[in-house]
């Protein structure tokens, strides 16, 4: 074919399963990824119940389910001004979120790529990897150029989708402004097996010196890992020894079972990025549209990049099955909730990033008065409310800056 209703740059996540979505729609759809293997990128391995919820809205969840997604069920929070035994105590249950969903649903980030891309293959799209994709026309009449196999091929579609991550060809090619904040830390993660110590059910976050720590169980002795450190060590873990150094960074005090993820075998590379929030005004333009990552992205340390992109598809989704006129104005609605929904996953992200990944005494401080202040207003933790439930679960006046210093103490 040389036409297509939608032509999908990305074959990740949300491009697979947009692609997947449209093509049980009836839609044609080609389906473009420039990788022949998936690799292991260190993000995105983490649903939070309000993006399991889009997942099952997309009707994707028994897929995941079967290709091993896995539910974790608690969340403790670790803190070095916190008694370990008391922090075990306060365990969250986290299927207090969202109906019907047992908690965040954690998947090898590759392994989950592969399922939706082979998925999106068996629902009718036609799914091509290791494209080489060399010009992209956005306007009236949107056209994708792109080799594969030694062959040049020039298709036109209704619709162009961005679903190519950070630096998204498709964004520069529709002239769409990313906007972006200064970093505020380093974030470094790492897949770990042979921890079968760690309570497969449980998630944890703390904070202890000069590190904090986020560890999500895949089960079966898997553990997604990941660690903060300020931006003045950002070759802290480089070189041959970086892993070790890495793992060695768990073993804290205030949560003694991170030993078992020290002790750990690294399974997949170590790598670490600037923090960084990025958004855009309008993910879309005439003859495009963004997802994902394409779209902006929150600070990892809130581990909302799926939730986002399963709701990107599934209200893309939406608008494109309900409507023949694909438009700009068709995707206005869209482009006003993600504006918003950015803004808010901002403000959260602002607020964890400041209490859990700034070291130091008046950090400390900070964190010890915070605990203490919430236990008596349970209110001041709203953000991992917002963070597990979804930003438009709080009221809109949680984002204010009067509530920002309540719960920093005028630290912002």
């Amino acid at each position: 074919m040389s036409e297509y209703e939608l032509v999908i740059i990305g074959g990740g996540i949300g491009g697979s399963a947009l692609a997947n979505v449209m093509a049980r729609a009836g839609r044609s759809v080609l389906l473009l990824e420039k990788s022949e293997v998936y690799e292991d990128h260190v993000r995105g391995e983490w649903i939070a119940p309000w993006g399991v919820a889009e997942v099952k809205r997309l009707g994707l969840y028994d897929l995941l389910c079967e290709a091993g997604g896995h539910h974790v069920r608690q969340h403790i929070t670790f803190d070095e001004t916190l008694d370990p035994d008391m922090a075990k105590g306060s365990a969250l249950p986290l299927n207090m979120f969202v109906e019907g969903v047992p908690g965040p649903l954690c998947i090898g980030h590759p392994h989950h790529c592969q399922t939706l891309f082979d998925a999106a293959s068996a629902a009718g799209a036609e799914a091509l990897r290791g494209v080489d994709v060399v010009e992209i026309e956005t306007g009236a009449a949107p056209a994708v150029t792109f080799r594969h196999k030694g062959e040049e091929r020039r298709v036109t579609a209704r619709l162009i989708v961005g679903a190519d991550g950070r630096q998204s060809a498709v964004r520069a090619a529709a002239g769409i402004k990313l906007e972006q904040e200064k970093p505020h830390h380093m974030f470094g993660g790492m897949l770990v097996e042979n921890a079968s110590g760690w309570d497969a059910e449980v998630q944890a976050i703390g904070t202890e010196g000069d590190f904090a720590f986020l560890a999500f169980p895949q089960g079966d002795g898997r553990i997604r890992i990941y660690g903060s450190y300020s931006l003045e060590e950002r070759r802290r873990f480089a070189g041959p020894d970086g892993p070790q150094l890495f793992l060695d960074a768990f073993r804290m005090q205030c949560c003694p079972e991170n030993e078992h993820i020290a002790n750990g075998t690294p399974a997949g590379p170590l790598r670490s990025y600037f923090n960084i929030n990025s958004w855009t005004e309008e993910p879309f333009a005439d003859g495009a549209v963004l997802v994902g990552d394409a779209g902006g992205w929150t600070d990892p340390i809130i581990g909302l990049g799926l939730s986002i992109t399963y709701r990107d598809v599934r209200i893309v989704s939406d608008l494109l099955k309900e409507s023949d006129e694909w438009t700009p104005a068709l995707f206005k609605p869209y482009a006003e909730e993600r504006a918003e929904r950015m803004r808010r996953l901002r403000f959260i992200a602002q607020i964890t990033a400041s209490l859990d990944a700034e070291f130091g005494e008046d950090a400390r401080a900070r964190r010890k008065s915070y605990f203490e202040r919430a236990a008596a207003d349970p209110a001041l933790g709203s953000h991992a409310a917002g963070v597990m439930a979804g930003p438009e679960a709080l009221p809109a006046e949680f984002f204010t800056e009067e509530h920002r210093s309540r719960v920093l103490e005028g630290h912002k």
